[in-house]
């Protein structure tokens, strides 16, 4: 039986903030991790309650699931998963600080 391939795109917004990124920069090493594990396993992250999503996300995306993937240094990686005619593909949304994250879904920060 041949392997489900599983694919991943970052939205226009993530390709702006990936493509700014140094080559040798250690979040851009973060993210390609993260992305080289998601070919492999679109579930690797964390799937986020519905009631957390963010509204902006839910009107930009149209969104029907939400996860988030950690990465080094605190940041945090959002996507969601999609069927497409070639297969099943991660897109992802955004690169965030603990802090952005945070603000973003609405949690107090210290």
């Amino acid at each position: 039986m041949p392997k489900k391939e599983f694919f991943v795109e970052g939205s226009k917004d993530f390709m702006k903030v990936y493509e700014s990124l140094p080559r040798t920069s250690q979040l851009k090493k973060d993210i390609d991790n993260a992305i080289s594990e998601l070919k492999k396993d679109p579930l690797k992250g964390e799937r986020i309650q519905q009631q957390l999503w963010p509204k902006e996300y839910v009107k930009k995306y149209g969104i029907n699931n939400l996860f988030r993937y950690r990465l080094g240094g605190g940041y945090r990686l959002t996507y969601t998963i999609v069927g497409r005619p070639n297969g099943t593909t991660s897109v992802l949304l955004d690169a965030l600080t603990h802090k952005e994250y945070d603000k973003l879904f609405g949690y107090s920060t210290s």
